[in-house]
């Protein structure tokens, strides 16, 4: 048993997964946009992301735009045969690396289309619609179009299971009417907990939800209850913060980014930290604690 599956495996959709997986998010340049400072290091990472026994991999054609998913390719194809690959769309990349809505009919074809092509496959395992109607966290809006669109492509064969991220709880109800929903991808962390009750609905109806940002965002979380923890555990903060998900709910699925082989190992080991009931309580409470 490799250390990640320590922290146990969940169904998404006809795949199983490892709780453990990866975001891919980092690997491209600064600001995501661009191409990494040192690609044959981003190489590296993603095969030590498989050596490690990871089967879950997290993308976007809009990292870079394009350079991560051909990273991705070309460290990795032909994929092995567990390897889930989670991709969104709903974006593009203005010239200055501006994050554009791109939530047309014809813009989330081409996504898909882009997609396929730059990791080289004719079907894409899990395909997220990400709401664009709010930039900085979810906000009412109809997705009854785009996911229809999502469900054509499905029918077509170029997509096996359908995911979404950036939504509120309506967003979803309105996503489950029109296709099955096998995973929501929203911020959450143990400072961001505005989703503790869907989490919880989720994991009753057997969908997956994966946490972004789990330690925090581009900042990373500071908390001076994290740390006494972490001190108290002898182990990181971010490793602290990451086995808190694991535990919070099996439906739980990680994808922590980074560009380094060492972080990469660091953040892995996570899988085999179990949190005793005292400290989970210290770190319940940081939600309602100022945090910088």
């Amino acid at each position: 048993m490799s250390n990640i599956e320590q922290a146990g495996t969940y169904t998404l959709g006809d795949f199983t997964v490892n709780r453990m997986g990866y975001g891919a998010m980092q690997l491209a340049g600064p600001g995501v946009f661009g191409p990494p400072k040192d690609r044959d290091g981003a190489i590296s990472v993603l095969r030590a992301v498989i050596e490690a026994g990871v089967n879950h991999i997290d993308t976007s054609d809009f990292y870079g735009p394009h350079i991560t998913n051909q990273l991705i390719h070309e460290a990795l194809h032909p994929y092995k045969d567990d390897l889930v690959l989670v991709t969104k769309i709903s974006a593009r990349r203005g010239d200055d690396g501006s994050w554009i809505p791109a939530m047309a009919p014809e813009e989330l074809t081409r996504a898909v289309h882009d997609n396929l092509r730059n990791l080289g496959l004719d079907v894409l395992d899990v395909v997220n619609f990400r709401s664009m109607h709010g930039l900085h966290g979810p906000a009412e809006g109809s997705i009854e179009e785009q996911l229809s669109v999502l469900a054509e492509l499905q029918h077509q064969g170029l997509i096996r299971h359908i995911g979404l991220s950036n939504v509120t709880p309506s967003q979803i109800a309105e996503g489950r009417r029109i296709c099955d929903i096998v995973c929501v991808q929203n911020q959450y962390n143990l400072a961001h907990r505005a989703d503790d009750a869907l989490v919880d609905g989720l994991a009753a109806d057997g969908i997956a939800y994966v946490p972004f940002f789990p330690l925090g965002g581009f900042s990373p979380l500071q908390s001076e209850t994290l740390s006494q923890v972490a001190k108290c555990l002898d182990t990181t903060p971010m490793q602290v913060a990451l086995a808190w998900l694991l535990q919070r709910s099996p439906n739980i699925l990680l994808i922590p980014g980074t560009s380094s082989c060492d972080h990469l190992t660091q953040n892995l080991a996570a899988a085999e930290l179990i949190l005793p009931v005292d400290a989970i309580a210290e770190l319940d409470g940081i939600a309602t604690q100022p945090v910088t």
